[in-house]
Order: structure tokens, then sequence, then C-alpha cells
């Protein structure tokens, strides 16, 4: 079911479905109109999810409450990823690309007629197809005629699709490119998705700094569909200062050229974008600017309180500690996999949690950099140190203190601290106990500190 079917084959279709005379039906968006409804909806399965809306998806589902959804992507938006990431949805990843794929050839540049030109006969040489993206419909018919005469090759045959075109128009355009007779198609992005082309090997996207992440992988996704070596060309306006998030974009893209890189993709747009709001209609938020760390344990503890449960107020502690925490990229390189080992040591609380997980990811991985060992420490003593009521704890090789809460209990801090001699009372604002940073390193006052704070 498509636009592209008469009114009355498309008013059979929906009569059948209404009665359950279809089982199976496969269409576009129009299967959530008005006028289409359901006998028995149990399985849902949506292909390339990040072209559905939010709106759309949760659409389908008020049609019948317990429908079973699939969602099949190269590059899940950024709110479905973290729901899989979070354990809300199950998440399956195919890496093994079909046989023989090469990886396709990425560049990212400046906007030249020349490098087109050049690629655009290179091309036509090899008897490939070529497919340019330039999402400014007022303009395409104008940069079609730029490029024609930059190309001028007799052999080069142009044609052009948008979305303002008739269906009669553009499924013959379409028609026309899959039978050889088109072999340069300029297009808006309308081409992003279900074109399957063997012949079409090089691709040019015109004002790539304008499109999403996700959408640019989707594209270049439209080459490389066979055994010939691919290249995908992302061009931006020349003397173009592009924002810091375009930069981001391009750049993630010119970095993830592997088959099967959508992942990676989606992991990097999940930073750039926000995971969005995980129960509104809003698809991708600011979950950069707090941290992964931070936005689940408040979506956690939002959860618990909507339960009835019980949820302590945890007074903020600031640690400065001067010894490396992050994790190598020559240890773990997965994106999805980090965010999920620091999800995992952000659940210690004891020193005994601290060695399961230790132990567990030897198993895993073999042996541990050191700074696997240093969040795990840190994981520690951020939880001791909000039940112990601490502000913040500096240590380096100028400054070791731990400063407290003004409503600390100073009798049992003050016999806590008398068991240790490096320690010493500061008078402040608020309780500070200090240790001579000349005679101790980071590691060993680090330890101390840790001891001190386990005590009862």
């Amino acid at each position: 079911l498509n636009r592209f079917k008469t009114k009355k084959e498309q008013e059979q279709i929906i009569n059948k479905l209404k009665l359950h005379q279809i089982d199976v039906i496969c269409g576009t968006h129009r299967l959530i109109s008005e006028d289409v409804e359901f006998a028995d909806l149990g399985l849902l399965v949506l292909d390339e999810e990040q072209r559905f809306g939010v709106e759309a998806k949760e659409k389908i589902k008020d049609l019948k409450h317990n429908v079973d959804v699939l969602t099949l992507s190269a590059t899940p938006i950024p709110r479905t990823l973290s729901m899989s990431l979070m354990n809300i949805r199950d998440i399956s990843i195919i890496n093994t690309p079909p046989v023989n794929r090469l990886p396709i050839k990425t560049y990212v540049t400046e906007f030249n007629l020349n490098i087109i030109a050049d690629a655009i006969n290179y091309e036509l040489n090899r008897d490939g197809q070529v497919l340019i993206v330039y999402n400014d419909i007022e303009k395409i018919y104008a940069i079609k005629q730029t490029i024609m005469e930059a190309v001028n090759n007799p052999n080069a045959v142009f044609d052009v699709t948008h979305g303002r075109m008739s269906e009669q128009m553009l499924e013959k355009a379409i028609e026309k490119l899959y039978n050889g007779e088109t072999n340069v198609l300029i297009s808006t992005t309308l081409i992003e998705n279900g074109v399957d082309l063997a012949r079409a090997n090089t691709l040019i996207v015109i004002d790539s700094d304008k499109l999403g992440l996700s959408q640019m992988y989707q594209l270049r996704g439209r080459v490389g569909r066979s055994n010939e070596q691919a290249f995908a060309y992302f061009t931006y306006p020349k003397n173009k200062v592009l924002t810091e998030e375009a930069t981001n974009r391009l750049q993630a893209l010119a970095e993830n050229t592997e088959l099967g890189s959508g992942f990676k993709i989606a992991m990097r747009d999940l930073q750039i974008r926000g995971a969005g709001e995980l129960l509104g209609k809003v698809q991708h938020g600011h979950m950069v600017k707090i941290g992964y760390e931070m936005y689940t344990k408040l979506l956690n503890d939002t959860i618990n309180r909507l339960q009835g449960k019980i949820v302590e107020t945890e007074r903020d502690v600031k640690i400065d500690i001067a010894l490396s925490s992050i994790i190598p990229h020559s240890f773990v390189q997965e994106e999805s996999e980090r965010l999920q080992i620091i999800a995992k040591i952000t659940e210690i609380q004891t020193s005994t949690d601290a060695k399961k997980l230790l132990n567990e990811f030897i198993l895993q991985y073999g042996k541990l950099p050191k700074e696997i060992y240093q969040l795990c420490n840190i994981a520690v003593i951020r939880y001791l140190a909000q039940k112990q009521k601490v502000k913040n704890i500096t240590l380096n090789n100028k400054l070791m203190q731990v400063v407290f809460y003004d409503d600390v209990d100073l009798q049992t801090l003050i016999k806590k601290v008398q068991k240790f001699s490096q320690f010493k009372f500061l008078n402040s604002v608020y309780p500070t106990i200090t240790l001579d940073s000349t005679k101790m390193s980071v590691v060993g006052a680090q330890n101390l500190v840790l001891e001190l704070l386990s005590l009862n």
C-alpha cells in the first residue's frame, strides 16, 4: 500500500485489511492513515526505522495495544539506541557484510566543480552510474545545468528527481534510472532509502553540512552495492565556516568507512545530539550536556519514584584526583562497549563490588589498563563520600584535602581522623582535613582517604 496505487486499488486493499482477508501487508506511511483499520494486528516490522517519527510509531502502536515491534535500521535514532543501551529494548547487531563488498572510499571536501566533474567522468568511463544529492528544489535544475557543462561528456545522461514531482513523473524517472537510460541522477534526499543499483558506485552530496549524520550514512549506503569499488564525496560550500556540530558529523563520517559501521555512526550521533525524551515526542536531546552516567541515574531515580520506591537524595560530591581515569581506545574501541563498561562501574558501592566487577572484566578482556582500576576506585570513593557527607575531594601534587558539608557529625569525624597521623584539621567555612602533598603521592593519599571513608 503506497501512493503509487490508484485510489480504487487502495480502497480494495484497505477493505480486505479490515475484513482480515490479508495476513501480511507491506507499505509506506500510507498504512497509518486515518482510513486504515486492522482486523487483528499482532506484529509490526519497521524497516528504515529512522525514517519514522515518534508520532507515526506511536500512532501505529495505538491501533492495538499488544503489538510486538521489530525495528530495523543501519543507523538507529538516538532515542531508540539509548533505550537499547539501557535494556528497555532488546538490540541485535548484524556485523557481517554481503560477500565481496568493499568499503566505500569517503572524501569530505569543499565544493569544487573540477573534482565533481572528474569523479563523474571516472564513473561513466567504467560504465557506472552517479547519484548526486542536492536538497534545494528551487535551484536543483540550475545545479544540474552547471554540472552538465563542467562534465562535458556526450555519454552523460542527466535526470532530476524531487518530492514535488507527480507520482507518474517520479516513477518514470526512477524506471529510467533502473533501466540504465539515466547514468547521472541529481536528486533531493528522496533517494536516501530504497535505491538499490549495482551500477551506482559514485555518490556526490552537495551542502552535506546541512544534513544529519545518520542521513549522510544512509545516503552513502546507496552506492557500493556490488563488488565494484565505490566512492562518496561529501562537499560543503567553499570558504564556509562550519559549526562545531557540522564538523563533528563530517569527521565521524570520514572516520567510519568500514562495512557495518552504522552502529558506530549511531553512537556518535547519540553523543552529538543526545538521547532525547524517553517518554516524550522528541527523538534527540541534550544528554551530552549532563553526561550519560547522570542521564541514566536521573532516569532511574524518576522511574523508582513513579513506582513508589524510596529514592535517597544524594548531594553532589566533586572528586578531582590527578590520576588518569579515561578508558584508552586501545583497550576498547567500540563506543557502545565503553559506555556499558562505565555504566557497570557506576553501580559499584563497595570494595567488594569493585573486586567482583574487576574479576568479571578480567575474564572478559584479559589484562586491564590502570584506568579501569582507577575508575573503580573513584566509584567506591564517590559512594562512600556521599554517605559520609563529603562535599569535595581534591588530590594532586599541590593540594590534598577533603571538605565536608557543614552538617557532618564533627565528633564522629574527629574520632575517625585521630586514627590517622597524616590527616590535619583546617579551620575553614566547611570542616576540612588535609594531607601534606610534599610527603605523599596521589596514589597513597587516595588509599588513605578510601580507608578513612570506609570507617563506620
